[in-house]
């Protein structure tokens, strides 16, 4: 019998796909979280940050939104490898294997809108 014909290889690959989910949104807020404080310090000390200040956590911030986002997309891409190489009679009748993906991607694109907001403020 294949490793893939066991219903617990779908199941232990979704947790795998919630713990990078979970990664991803921890890097998405602490990247939203750095890119923030240099306004927190701003507002705090009732002075201008200097360029290099500023440019530091904006530019630590948008890196790690980006890479929050990145893990979000591979981590959806290798569970969908996952769910290929299974058996048909593996997966569950009525069983959504694609919310999860979509979630993620979903997770990708605001960690990517909310990066461009910070490098591209509005007017």
């Amino acid at each position: 019998m294949s490793y893939t014909a066991d219903p617990r290889v779908l199941f232990a690959a979704e947790r795998t796909l919630l713990a990078w989910q979970r990664t991803a949104i921890a890097l998405m807020g602490l990247g939203f979280v750095v890119e923030r404080s240099g306004l927190f310090l701003q507002m705090s000390l009732h002075q201008s940050l200097s360029g290099p200040q500023r440019s530091f956590s904006l530019g630590l911030g948008v890196l790690l939104l980006v890479l929050g986002a990145v893990v979000a997309l591979v981590s959806a891409r290798q569970f969908r490898q996952v769910t290929k190489a299974l058996g048909p009679d593996v997966v569950p009748p009525g069983y959504w294997t694609h919310v999860g993906v979509a979630l993620n991607i979903a997770i990708a694109l605001i960690a990517v809108v909310l990066a461009l907001h910070f490098v591209w403020p509005a007017p």
